[in-house]
């Protein structure tokens, strides 16, 4: 079991089998400043139960590498620190949810910013497991 703080592998897309089948198959909306695509199926067993997530940045609005290095650090930091109340959700109904945060805001936000959506985000989210 992995601990609560902290992002490891298992907790992130990374195949490119999943990421195809989230973007065919998932159902998406906006919340500014990003397009959040979510695909939810049951886990194997209780321990793959968890959210797993993929953060993208556009080339097109971020010409520089660091700038859209940047942004995923703090997408996957807010992210971090608001992912709990999901997680116990996906253990508790047995349900592996493949999240995609598309970031679509042409300037870098704060981290404050992107922490208050990023939490309206996992509320929206909760409320669709329940």
């Amino acid at each position: 079991m992995e601990p609560a703080e902290g992002l490891p592998k298992t907790q992130r897309l990374y195949r490119k089998k999943e990421i195809g089948s989230l973007f065919e198959a998932g159902k998406g909306f906006n919340a500014y400043p990003f397009r959040v695509i979510v695909y939810s199926h049951k886990a194997g067993n209780q321990d793959d139960a968890m959210p797993r997530i993929l953060v993208s940045v556009s080339k097109k609005r971020f010409h520089h590498a660091v700038k859209r290095n940047k942004v995923k650090r703090l997408v996957r930091e807010s992210w971090r620190r608001n992912k709990q109340n999901l997680m116990c959700l996906c253990r508790k109904n047995n349900i592996i949810l493949d999240i995609a945060f598309v970031y679509t805001a042409t300037c870098i936000l704060t981290y404050e910013e992107i922490a208050s959506k990023m939490c309206g985000i996992t509320k929206r989210l909760e409320g669709k497991i329940c």
